[in-house]
């Protein structure tokens, strides 16, 4: 899907055409409300694509100046899709996060009911929020998974040349917006088995620049661990524990060349111009070969980084003046 669709500008035609934003798409999706958030796409293209690959190559080869990705989810944990393509895409930096609550509704075709269905389709992730409703309320249905849950949602109405389903589905799970914009009927509302499920969307760009620092910051790291031997993650970690880092965000994907072979992805609170950040990252240096920074950016929630005193930007500058004095020469007290 290649379609884009452009938001109300105040720009000069033509202008805005540089600057197209790429998202998961059909319209309706989640990934599109999160970019609704973002202040700079407004009145820009938007282009609808199929998968967080196709999304990041917009980005890559220039055919989009950013992207909207799903990166977590506060059920499920993190989208390994998204985590395998930034740690195998150059050059790409996470310049912002958005978070969009979600819910999600069982929809149909005009005309079949509830008792109808059989097969549901649905994105993985969504599906797997929605289990124990489906075991409720469908427990013998069968699952046929979907690139997103627009898509599984407008699957069910394609036809053939002689008027029938195309789709071996009956229903699908989507967002609740999904009624403003395809003609599906809705079946059952609210059939998220969590209410307070959260989604954490990234806004992905070719940018090297760095948002300056607001103190409700996050950095987020892709790091691969030097050997698979005893202690080495217990190295890593001390990176970041001995400077007083807290991670908010930590997990592991194999890098697929060798069993036991690791990459973690990280999400440390704290910009990469925090001294204690900054030195954490020099011992990351230090201890692996291959870092990939992701990017330093605003926290989505606003919340202000509480850490030790010890760990203050001050208390390292004055450590390292002590040590400089020392080594030359100055009296000390």
């Amino acid at each position: 899907m290649s379609d884009a669709r452009t938001q109300p500008s105040s720009e000069p035609v033509g202008e805005s055409h540089a600057e197209t934003y790429s998202f998961l798409g059909p319209a309706g999706t989640f990934t599109e409300a999160a970019l609704a958030q973002v202040p700079q796409a407004q009145g820009k293209p938007w282009r609808a694509v199929n998968n967080v690959g196709e999304a990041l190559d917009d980005v890559v080869s220039g055919r989009s100046v950013a992207a909207m990705i799903a990166i977590e989810n506060s059920i499920e944990g993190g989208v390994s899709a998204t985590q395998d393509a930034l740690a195998t895409m150059p050059g790409l930096r996470i310049i912002g996060e958005y978070l969009v609550p979600v819910g999600f509704v069982l929809v149909a075709r005009p005309g079949v009911a509830l008792a109808d269905v059989k097969t549901v389709t649905a994105h993985p992730v969504a599906y797997a929020q929605c289990k124990a409703w489906l075991g409720e309320h469908l427990p013998a249905h069968d699952y046929i998974p979907a690139s997103s849950n627009v898509t599984a949602a407008t699957s069910l109405l394609e036809m053939d040349d002689a008027g029938r389903p195309t789709s071996p589905a009956d229903a699908a799970i989507a967002p609740p917006t999904i009624v403003a914009h395809h003609g599906v009927v809705v079946l059952a509302q609210d059939i998220i088995d969590n209410p307070n499920a959260v989604t954490r969307f990234a806004l992905v760009s070719r940018t090297t620049g760095i948002p300056d620092p607001t103190g409700a910051d996050k950095t987020s790291l892709i790091v691969e661990l030097p050997s698979d031997r005893s202690g080495t993650l217990v190295e890593m970690l001390e990176q970041f524990s001995t400077r007083g880092v807290n991670l908010s965000l930590i997990e592991s994907r194999p890098i697929g060349d060798e069993f036991g072979r690791y990459r973690f992805v990280i999400d440390a609170d704290g910009h990469v111009t925090d001294e204690r950040v900054a030195d954490a990252l020099l011992g990351l240096f230090r201890f692996s070969p291959n870092i990939i920074f992701l990017g330093s950016y605003p926290r989505a929630d606003h919340q202000t980084i509480a850490y030790d005193r010890r760990y203050a930007d001050d208390v390292f500058i004055e450590a390292r003046d002590w040590l400089r004095g020392l080594i030359g020469g100055e009296p000390t007290a």
